[in-house]
């Protein structure tokens, strides 16, 4: 039975995805990974989301229970035992809560950075609007998705089903260990998007291998609805 470390839920997660050069990623890589491919290509994706009802070690810590989170993360996979363990590396991860930064960061060896965020979600006639701001550098970036109201399942084999269902996180802790943590929620649905916007500094946030990112378009857009998660306490491989 793996120890959980965090219980919360992620709901409303807004998933921006992008082809990505392989060789702009491998740098990045924590050691025992290795990239993984969806029809031949690499991604990257841009998601906003709200973190909620946080738990850590079974505790709610006042003013940490509800909270934006917008990262950009990459997708892995990991060889144990001749079966294969797919993950995500975050490229960084934005949260607007300075406590929930220096634990990731000293606990997990993750990339988190504190700004001021906000978020929105309106209901309109026939569609939802859920978006996500946060500050960097005296300017609002901002997420945003216009999806209809009703949900779907994913379809078995898409690129929806391959950018949500990784479910191990990957963090470098040294040359020749890395951090592995389990991810585990239900098989989400999604929200089919109908439009969207982004405007971020990805150079500014992310470094000048990302700035691509503002000048074309995702590959695809859609928004998961979320669920309750865990994540187990880490461990060394």
């Amino acid at each position: 039975m793996k120890k959980i470390f965090l219980k919360a839920e992620w709901n409303n997660l807004v998933m921006a995805n992008y082809h990505i050069d392989p060789s702009l990623l491998q740098s990045y890589l924590p050691s025992k990974t290795e990239l993984d491919f969806f029809n031949g290509q690499t991604y990257v994706s841009l998601i906003g989301f709200m973190f909620q009802d946080v738990k850590v070690l079974g505790i709610k810590i006042p003013w940490h229970i509800n909270f934006e989170e917008v990262n950009l993360r990459f997708y892995v996979k990991h060889k144990e035992n001749n079966q294969w363990k797919r993950g995500v590396v975050f490229i960084k991860e934005i949260v607007p809560k300075q406590a929930i930064t220096y634990v990731a960061n000293n606990f997990y060896h993750e990339k988190y950075s504190t700004l001021r965020m906000k978020h929105y979600r309106q209901e309109q006639a026939q569609e939802l609007v859920t978006g996500y701001e946060w500050k960097f550098c005296d300017r609002w970036n901002k997420i945003e998705a216009t999806t209809k109201k009703e949900m779907k399942q994913m379809i078995t084999g898409s690129e929806e089903e391959f950018i949500a269902e990784h479910y191990f996180g990957y963090s470098r802790y040294n040359s020749s260990k890395t951090f592995e943590y389990e991810i585990s929620h239900p098989r989400w649905s999604v929200y089919p998007v109908t439009s969207y916007h982004i405007d971020c500094d990805f150079s500014g946030l992310y470094g000048d291998r990302f700035s691509f990112l503002a000048r074309v378009k995702p590959n695809s857009v859609f928004m998961a609805n979320g669920s309750a998660i865990t994540i187990s306490n880490k461990r060394k491989i």
